[in-house]
């Protein structure tokens, strides 16, 4: 699992090497738990309502937009001529491709000091679905925000590591002796 921590030194490595487009991206998919193939559905028009509806293999879903993302991705916009479609494109203005973003953020990782096996696109989404979960404690909601049409799926997202789970014991036990 990628720590929020690390999600930061990654977003910061990205901005040191000059590429916001990466760093954009990265923010784009842990603040709104966006599959990396979704990414296309970010648009200026989007940016400016501050939501998305992401067609999917049949389903559509509304994605929001934080305010701070949107107001940075039309920042982003203004800054590199993009005056309408997709924000995150090639030079020739398609959509960005997941092998770009796969190969761009791996390079990321020795200057973030963070594992290559860490490093992926889906990982950020897992980081946003644990966040939320943590906050909210609403896993219906947050299956719904992920577009699972199961809350089975969605529980693969939010299943606590074997740490929290003994550290929880442990104050139990505490609890219990007192």
């Amino acid at each position: 699992e990628l720590s929020k921590e690390e999600y930061i030194r990654l977003v910061k490595a990205a901005e040191e090497k000059q590429n916001c487009r990466l760093a954009l991206i990265l923010q784009t998919i842990c603040a709104t738990g966006i599959r990396v193939s979704e990414l296309q559905f970010i648009t200026l028009e989007t940016a400016r309502t501050g939501r998305t509806v992401v067609d999917c293999k049949g389903k559509k879903r509304t994605v929001f937009l934080p305010g701070a993302l949107s107001r940075a991705l039309q920042e982003y916009c203004r800054e590199h001529g993009i005056k309408e479609g997709v924000v995150f494109r090639t030079k020739n203005r398609k959509p960005l491709d997941r092998s770009n973003i796969w190969r761009d953020m791996k390079g990321l990782c020795s200057r973030a000091g963070v594992a290559r096996c860490k490093v992926f696109p889906h990982n950020l989404r897992h980081l946003f679905a644990r966040t939320f979960y943590r906050v909210e404690k609403d896993i219906v909601r947050l299956a719904d925000l992920l577009g699972h049409s199961s809350i089975n799926t969605t529980r693969i997202y939010t299943i606590e590591n074997g740490r929290l789970h003994r550290d929880c014991l442990e104050r139990v036990q505490i609890c219990l002796m007192t």
